[in-house]
C-alpha cells in the first residue's frame, strides 16, 4: 500500500503508517541512512541508498536495529520509522510491535492538534509552529501526556502557552480545578523542546509532585533554551518550591519568573532566593538567579519574613540582573517589609 503525502486534513492523522512505499521520499532516506551510520560509524559512502539495506541492515543484531526503529519513531511524522520498518520482510515483521505503538502515538497526537485547533489543526503545523497558544480548551490528564511525548519532536517550537481555568485568586482553590502539570512534565526528557524560550502555564496544577518532576526534567536537560518562565495559579505551596527552586537556581539563561496565585510563602521564597548552605559547606555555591530580571509574587502568602530575606539577598548580590522589577502586591507583608524590599532594589538598580 502507498503511504500518501502528509496532508493538512483536520480529521485524520496526517498519514497511514501501516506499510510504506518502496520509494522513500529523499529527507525521510536522509534520515535513516544518518540512523545508520550513528549506529553502525560507518564511513559516509553508506549515504548511498542502494547500500544500506546489503551491507548494513541485513547484518545488524535484531536489538540494534529495534533501537534504530525507535530514534526514527515521530508520532507527528512517523514516515521516516515507516519506510524502515518496510525496508525488508525481516525488519517489518521485528518492529511489528513498535509501529503499531507509533501508530497509536500518531493518532492521539493528530486528536490533541485538532483539539488545540488555531494553528496546529493537525501534526503537520504542530511541528512546524514556533508558537502555540492554548486558551481554556479542556486538556486532560491524557492531553498532557501526549503533548509530553512530543516534546522531544517540537524542534521550532519557542513559545509553549497553556492556561485552563478561569484564574482564581481564592487561596484555597489555586490550581485546584486545573489539569495535573506532572503528566506534561513525565515526558521531559534530556534535550526536549530544545528551541522553547517562554513556557507559560496558568491554571494548571503542579503542586509537590509535578514540581518535583519539573524539577527532574530540568535537571536532566529538558528546556535547555528557557528564558521566561510563568507557573501561575498552579498550586504550587512551599514544599512545592522547595523542590522546585535548586533547578530554577541552575538555569543560566532564565530572565523573568513568575509565580503569582501560588500558596508558598517565606519559606519557599527563602528556598529560591537565599537556599541554606549545604551541610559542611563554607559559602553559598555560585548559582543562582544570575540573570533574572523580573521576579513575581503577586497573591502569595510572603509575609514580613520573607520580604526580609529578599531585601537581603538584593543588598547582597544574590540577584543581580533583577533591574526589571519585582511584585509583592496582594501579599500578606506590611506596608513597611515590602518598602525595604523596594529601597534595597532601587539600591540595586542605582549601580547599573
Amino acid at each position: 500500500m502507498e503511504m500518501p503525502e502528509d496532508t493538512e486534513s483536520e480529521s485524520a492523522p496526517d498519514c497511514n503508517i501501516t506499510h510504506a512505499s518502496a520509494e522513500a521520499p529523499q529527507n525521510e532516506v536522509a534520515i535513516v541512512a544518518s540512523l545508520f551510520r550513528a549506529a553502525l560509524q560507518v564511513t559516509v559512502a553508506a549515504d548511498q541508498v542502494d547500500t544500506l539495506p546489503a551491507i548494513a541492515m541485513l547484518s545488524l543484531p535484531d536489538e540494534l536495529l529495534q533501537h534504530i526503529v525507535r530514534q526514527a519513531r515521530n508520532p507527528l511524522d512517523p514516515r521516516a520509522a515507516a519506510y524502515l520498518s518496510s525496508a525488508c520482510h525481516g525488519l517489518w515483521a521485528l518492529t511489528q510491535a513498535l509501529m503499531q505503538q507509533l501508530k497509536t502515538d500518531h493518532e492521539a497526537a493528530a486528536a490533541l492538534c485538532l483539539k488545540l485547533g488555531g494553528t496546529v489543526r493537525s501534526c503537520r503545523k504542530m511541528r512546524e509552529a514556533k508558537t502555540v497558544d492554548c486558551f481554556r480548551k479542556g486538556l486532560t490528564a491524557a492531553d498532557l501526556a501526549t503533548l509530553g511525548t512530543l516534546s522531544s519532536v517540537l524542534l521550532a517550537l519557542e513559545q509553549l502557552r497553556l492556561v485552563e481555568p478561569e484564574v482564581n485568586f481564592l487561596f484555597e482553590s489555586r490550581g485546584a480545578a486545573g489539569p495535573d502539570g506532572v503528566q506534561l512534565f513525565e515526558g521531559l526528557g534530556a534535550g526536549a523542546m530544545p528551541a522553547v524560550t517562554s513556557l507559560y502555564l496558568e491554571g494548571m496544577h503542579v503542586g509537590n509532585a509535578g514540581a518535583s518532576t519539573l524539577a527532574a526534567a530540568l535537571g536532566g536537560g529538558a528546556l535547555p533554551r528557557l528564558k521566561y518562565l510563568i507557573l501561575g495559579n498552579a498550586g504550587i505551596d512551599d514544599v512545592a518550591l522547595v523542590a522546585l527552586a535548586p533547578a530554577l537556581r541552575r538555569r543560566p539563561a532564565l530572565e523573568d519568573l513568575s509565580l503569582s496565585a501560588n500558596p508558598f510563602g517565606d519559606e519557599g521564597l527563602a528556598a529560591l532566593v537565599a537556599p541554606r548552605l549545604p551541610a559542611g559547606a563554607l559559602s553559598r555555591p555560585t548559582e543562582g538567579l544570575a540573570k533574572l530580571k523580573w521576579l513575581n509574587l503577586t497573591y502569595t502568602q510572603i509575609t514580613d519574613a520573607g520580604c526580609a530575606a529578599l531585601a537581603a539577598a538584593l543588598d547582597s548580590g544574590a540577584l543581580p540582573a533583577l533591574i526589571g522589577g519585582l511584585s509583592l502586591s496582594n501579599t500578606s507583608a506590611s506596608a513597611a517589609a515590602k518598602a525595604a524590599v523596594r529601597e534595597a532594589l532601587a539600591r540595586l538598580q542605582q549601580g547599573f
